[in-house]
């Protein structure tokens, strides 16, 4: 979306009515992705020609440092990593080769915070919500989340079976994520959680004994206990509750014109199993993790 598109849209639509144009400045489609996607006479969806940031180019966010397993080496452009090769899938099934992908970094919480966007989505491992979507709009979801518990092997947090067993111990978490929603909400400790600006401190609080467990998505925890915390495990996973299952979604800009393109390319890429097999060459297998209740 080109940051000028606002103000002359509503100039336009003033014209259209003293002009009393049979056409008129259409309603936008509401889209799985939330209000104001792409509607009649605003977007086509045709190949490579969206109302993108950059003419003829799509801006991709995500924040630094971009870690593993949803990107490889800090690279988002490697094309290595579940988030990077699902930005290209969803890239050419709009229209753009790799070649008119770029990058720019954003921090997690400025992704979904309210104002205008300098990219045309972001993903960064963030869960579709009620509450971001008051400040953004998501695509469909790309995957299916579970949050997990991570401690030091044989402490008393790694003995944890249960959420109340969890309850009178130090947990950490990042800043603005699910992770802490369910600290919050599902667990509700005994005293307040340690957050962290970034995942990197919680990781080093884990290993330096700052907490006792921190919480992350089961790829996340599956990573670090493999490459990063190696004296670390999985301790357990969260169900998912309710009819509504956590989902990572494509940000996107609140007033965003390509919403719904850029999510009948997410549906597409699920229906013809490309989302899985991604998911099955990036991201680990979940079925040995007991299930927190």
């Amino acid at each position: 979306m080109r940051l000028a598109n606002r103000p002359l849209r509503l100039a336009a639509c003033a014209t259209v009515a003293l002009l009393a144009a049979a056409v008129g400045c259409a309603p936008q489609d509401e889209s799985p992705g939330g209000p104001r996607a792409a509607g009649k006479g605003e977007q086509s969806c045709d190949r490579g020609k969206l109302a993108t940031v950059a003419d003829g180019k799509l801006t991709v966010g995500t924040d630094k440092p971009a870690y593993a397993p949803w990107f490889q080496d800090d690279d988002p452009a490697s094309g290595k990593g579940f988030e990077s090769a699902v930005a290209y899938a969803v890239a050419r099934q709009l229209g753009y080769g790799k070649g008119a992908v770029r990058w720019r970094t954003v921090p997690f919480n400025n992704a979904f915070a309210p104002g205008q966007k300098t990219f045309d989505f972001d993903l960064n491992q963030i869960s579709i919500s009620a509450a971001r979507k008051r400040a953004v709009t998501f695509s469909s979801g790309y995957y299916d989340v579970r949050q997990a518990v991570t401690a030091l092997k044989g402490s008393r947090a790694a003995h944890a079976k249960s959420i109340a067993a969890l309850r009178h111990l130090k947990l950490g978490a990042q800043v603005g994520s699910t992770s802490l929603d369910v600290i919050n909400d599902t667990v509700r400790p005994d005293q307040p959680p340690a957050v962290f600006q970034k995942n990197d401190l919680t990781k080093s609080a884990l290993k330096n004994g700052q907490v006792d467990a921190i919480l992350t998505d089961l790829p996340t925890a599956f990573y670090i206990t493999s490459a990063e915390v190696k004296d670390a495990e999985v301790v357990g996973q969260f169900a998912a509750t309710g009819a509504d299952k956590e989902q990572f979604g494509l940000v996107l800009d609140k007033e965003s014109r390509i919403t719904g393109c850029v999510t009948a390319a997410v549906d597409a890429l699920r229906k013809d199993g490309t989302l899985a097999a991604l998911e099955k060459k990036w991201l680990t297998d979940a079925v040995s993790v007991p299930v927190l209740k």
